[in-house]
């Protein structure tokens, strides 16, 4: 067993599997850049090595720099956590060439997986089932028009084949938006995985994203932990993941099939450690989406339900021993639910809101875990992705899961920050997550979204206790639904959502409540986050529509489509590509015909 492992990440997932180093004897390196000196995964490492300036290209991707440090500090293995490097064969093999042992799978495994056409391929030739496309990459929009009109039709996906975590995917859903989504998922591809080659598939409208978590060692024992359920996204990006999924539990036999088409996926590469083949499952049916080489953000959920620690089992498998359990050990009991605490405004279209940290305070008791990267007086900055923490419950089934999360949501305390807490408490306590829908309905209302706006009250003094509770009515056929925000007296604080007359709370369909948005407001569009302008779409003079695309700002590892909020001329455009751009300052000015 190895006595040092560097931890080539940051955050949540550094401290995550620094606790298991140490639970199994092993001394913990961390690795930092500029901005993250005083961050506790540096605190919490037995050693700490500056990587270098505060972006990613400066430090948490420099994989000359990560090399200098594994030597210098003598670490025997390095563990990837998810994100950065985990899923670079190319450091995974300069890793192997120092006589270092890289925490995951064989980098021709990475290499197999990494890139999505090659993955399909295989796993069609493996007999695991695929959503039907393209297994080439398609190299012109023309081509890719030609596919889509006369073998896939639309709605079509369109999918960047080094792409991941809801990265270079778009959607046509008809003819004229192809172009949109074509050139879309090829910039992003090229712009987070260097590669700017895409492919189509079958898009589905509403299926549930099921995913399988796989455990391999190097003795040929390939096992699957179960299944996760996480539908809950916003742009292809999770938000919401839950063990197991309820979908599956309900049809006699599928836990099984789907658990044969993760190992048969994992064989099929060889694979070693822990990994996660991701599918799409509708009407019965269950295709391959992809598979991710690494630990995955929503590990915890099935670690609470079977009681197996994934981390450490993958430790034990890149160390040459076998895993330390059986299929036949593996046992799923009761329901774990988990939301990511992230640094969004949900009410601005989930824009990144980071920022500094006042006073924080996790929730806890019976059945409650919090995996976090911050504490009081930290920072969530836009160099990075906008994670506060994940929050983890546990209980005996899906309901009373549900209600202990609520209960925990509660008790969360965030001051200074915006957060997806107050989204998190009212989806959960809607009737179409107690269904176990895929909420996409909710998540992709923008006025239902608006309704999660709290304005944050004055932060108390310094010797002041002072909490404060914000109530809000809404009234949907006939039936009144009361949510209360109760917190520290300052942004981000919990939604707790209940029905004045007993029973689930119904999030209306579109169109139901009124207000919010809309031709006739004010002139002005400003942003709504900081970030760098990616894109602008419009010219001075030019007549745009309501809800046409004006521009696309970059911010926290994500594009933010910012949209017209009324019809009419473009007077000024304040924006130029390439340029920072602080949340408030204005983009542009329209004015409406009824204006001039």
């Amino acid at each position: 067993m190895f006595s040092k492992v560097l931890v080539a990440n940051r955050g949540e997932i550094a401290i995550r599997v620094m606790r298991t180093l140490e639970e199994m004897g092993i001394a913990s390196v961390a690795v930092y850049s500029e901005l993250d000196r005083d961050a506790l995964h540096v605190q919490r490492a037995d050693e700490a090595y500056l990587l270098g300036g505060p972006t990613a290209a400066e430090s948490y991707l420099n994989i000359e720099k990560l090399l200098e440090v594994v030597k210098e500090c003598g670490a025997e293995a390095v563990h990837p956590g998810y994100g950065f490097l985990a899923e670079n064969a190319a450091f995974a093999r300069a890793l192997e060439d120092a006589g270092v042992t890289f925490i995951g799978p064989p980098a021709s495994a990475i290499d197999a997986m990494g890139s999505k056409t090659k993955a399909r391929e295989l796993m069609q030739a493996a007999g695991v089932p695929i959503v039907p496309g393209t297994t080439e990459p398609v190299e012109s929009l023309e081509q890719a028009m030609e596919i889509a009109k006369n073998e896939i039709g639309f709605p079509v996906a369109v999918k960047a084949a080094g792409g991941g975590g809801g990265k270079g995917f778009r959607v046509a859903l008809t003819e004229d938006k192809l172009q949109d989504a074509f050139e879309g998922a090829a910039r992003e591809g090229e712009k987070f995985f260097s590669d700017a080659t895409v492919y189509l598939e079958r898009y589905l409208p509403d299926p549930r994203h099921v995913e399988v978590q796989i455990l391999a060692d190097r003795h040929g024992n390939v096992i699957h932990l179960g299944e996760r359920d996480c539908s809950i996204q916003r742009r292809h990006q999770k938000l919401i993941e839950e063990a197991p999924a309820p979908v599956v539990a309900g049809i006699e036999g599928m836990r099984d099939r789907i658990g044969k088409i993760g190992v048969d996926a994992a064989k099929a590469v060889d694979y070693v450690g822990a990994g996660t083949i991701e599918g799409l499952f509708q009407d019965g049916e269950y295709f391959f989406l992809e598979m991710n080489t690494r630990v995955q953000v929503e590990h915890c959920v099935t670690e609470m339900v079977t009681g197996i620690d994934i981390v450490r089992e993958g430790i034990l498998a890149a160390a040459g021993e076998k895993l330390s359990v059986t299929q036949e050990d593996v046992e799923l009991k009761g329901h774990a639910i988990e939301c990511r605490i992230n640094a969004e405004d949900a009410s601005k279209n989930f824009a990144p809101a980071p920022g500094k940290i006042g006073d924080y305070k996790e929730p806890s008791g019976p059945g409650v875990r919090v995996d976090s990267g911050v504490g009081p007086g930290g920072e969530v900055t836009p160099m990075y992705d906008p994670m506060v923490s994940k929050l983890i419950v546990w209980d005996v089934d899906r309901e009373h899961a549900t209600r202990r999360m609520l209960r925990a949501l509660g008790e969360y305390e965030i001051e200074g920050l915006k957060t997806l807490i107050p989204f998190h408490s009212a989806l959960l306590a809607t009737e179409q997550w107690a269904n176990a829908e895929t909420c996409r309905d909710l998540v992709e209302d923008k006025k239902w979204l608006k309704e999660l706006a709290f304005e944050a009250a004055p932060a108390p003094a310094e010797d002041e206790e002072e909490k404060v509770s914000q109530d809000y009515t809404v009234e949907v056929s006939g039936r009144r639904f009361d949510v209360t925000v109760i917190g520290p007296a300052f942004g981000g604080v919990a939604a707790a959502a209940a029905p004045t007359n007993g029973g689930a709370r119904k999030a209306p369909k579109r169109g139901e409540r009124k207000g919010g948005g809309g031709a006739g407001g004010a002139d002005e569009l400003v942003s709504p986050l900081q970030g760098n302008m990616w894109k602008v779409l419009v010219e001075q003079g030019q007549q745009v529509e309501e809800g046409q695309l004006i521009c696309i700002i970059e911010a926290m590892k994500m594009e933010n489509e910012i949209t017209a909020h009324k019809a009419g001329v473009v007077e000024t455009l304040s924006v130029k590509e390439g340029e920072p751009i602080q949340s408030g300052a204005p983009i542009a000015v329209i004015k409406s015909a009824a204006a001039e």
